[in-house]
């Protein structure tokens, strides 16, 4: 299988995904000290950003959480968890100055 390709569960079928490689690359990086957990834990937000709500004329204008279109989300969120998971389990920190 090709590193631009991976299996479609839904119909068995190889499907092209170019970010493939990046979400391989991702998936492969080992939180393996505090230092580098922290620094995950610091750059990937526990909570969308982007959410607001903005008020214009007196009326209320809920602008929702677009963290879901970035295509490496998921990654990027399991990335955070396991920074987080190494801090307390590994380390025997409190990471509650993490959690949203």
């Amino acid at each position: 299988m090709s590193t631009l390709t991976h299996q479609n569960h839904s119909r068995g079928h190889p499907t092209f995904d170019l970010l493939f490689p990046f979400r391989r690359w991702i998936d492969q990086i080992d939180v393996g000290s505090d230092r580098l957990a922290h620094l995950i834990c610091r750059l990937i937000p526990c909570t969308c950003p982007f959410e607001r709500d903005i008020s214009l004329f007196g009326k209320k204008l809920h602008i929702p959480p677009l963290c879901k279109l970035n295509p490496l989300y998921n990654e990027f969120i399991l990335l955070r968890l396991r920074a987080l998971s190494y801090l307390s389990d590994v380390c025997g920190e409190d990471v509650t100055k993490y959690i949203c």
